[in-house]
C-alpha cells in the first residue's frame, strides 16, 4: 500500500511539474521594435503595423504559435479586450509564428478571433530567424518559443517616419495577467478605473509551450 501511495504521489508530482502557465507582467523595456509588413492569414493581403496604429491610442500586438497551450489560454482573453475597447480607440492585431498558415486560420476560427492576424514565419524550422525571437531575447525571455509574447504600441509617442517606430514599450513575455492587463489598457485609453475579475480559466494550470516534448510535430489546435 505505502509503495502505491508514493508511486501515487510522484506520478502526480510530475504531471503537476509539467503543467504551467507562463504569466508575466506589464513591464517596460528598451526595445528598438520595427515598423513591418505581414501578410493576412485570412486573405493574405498586406497589412502594415504603422498604418494600423492610425487614430487608435493604444495598439497591443500579439506574437503567438498555434499549436502553443499558453497562446490557448490567451486568445479568449485577448479577444475579449478587443471587443470590449475596440471603439475606445485599442487595436489588437497577432502575428503568427512557426506553422503553417492553415493551422492558423483553424486556430482562429476556434477561438473565433475577429482582430487583425497576421504572419511572420510558417514553419517551426524559423525558429531563430524571426524578428520575434530577437526582440524577445533583446527584452531577456528566456523561454524556449516564446507563445505568447505581447507589445504595447502608444501610437502617438511613435516615430512617424524610418524604421524603427520605438526604443521603449511595455512587453509581457508571456500570457497577460487579466486583471493587471486590463487595468493597464483603461489607464492607457484614459478609462476611469473598475474593477476587474480574472475569468475562471485564469487560475488553471496550463501545459508549458515546449513541442519538442511532442518529437517535433505539428500539434493541429
Amino acid at each position: 500500500m505505502k509503495t502505491f501511495l508514493t508511486l501515487a504521489f510522484l506520478l502526480f508530482g510530475s504531471l503537476f511539474a509539467s503543467a504551467q502557465t507562463e504569466q508575466a507582467p506589464v513591464l517596460e523595456k528598451e526595445i528598438k521594435y520595427k515598423d513591418w509588413t505581414y501578410k493576412s492569414v485570412l486573405d493574405n493581403k498586406s497589412i502594415n503595423l504603422r498604418d494600423i496604429t492610425k487614430n487608435k491610442k493604444l495598439v497591443m500586438v500579439v506574437y503567438f504559435a498555434p499549436w502553443c497551450p499558453n497562446w490557448k489560454h490567451e486568445a479568449p482573453f485577448a479577444q475579449k479586450l478587443y471587443d470590449k475597447y475596440k471603439l475606445n480607440g485599442l487595436e489588437i492585431i497577432g502575428v503568427g509564428e512557426y506553422d503553417t498558415v492553415e493551422a492558423m486560420k483553424t486556430n482562429l476560427d476556434a477561438f473565433k478571433i475577429t482582430f487583425p492576424v497576421v504572419y511572420e514565419s510558417d514553419a517551426k524550422d524559423a525558429k531563430q530567424k524571426t524578428l520575434h525571437y530577437e526582440y524577445r531575447k533583446s527584452v531577456g525571455d528566456t523561454r524556449g518559443w516564446g507563445s505568447p509574447w505581447n507589445i504595447f504600441l502608444e501610437p502617438a509617442k511613435l516615430s512617424k517616419t524610418g524604421d524603427v517606430l520605438t526604443e521603449k514599450a511595455f512587453v509581457v513575455s508571456g500570457e497577460l495577467i487579466e486583471p493587471e492587463a486590463e487595468k493597464f489598457v483603461r489607464e492607457k485609453l484614459g478609462l476611469p478605473a473598475e474593477e476587474v475579475k480574472p475569468d475562471k480559466m485564469t487560475s488553471e494550470t496550463i501545459e508549458a509551450c515546449e513541442p519538442e516534448k511532442k518529437n517535433a510535430k505539428f500539434v493541429k489546435p
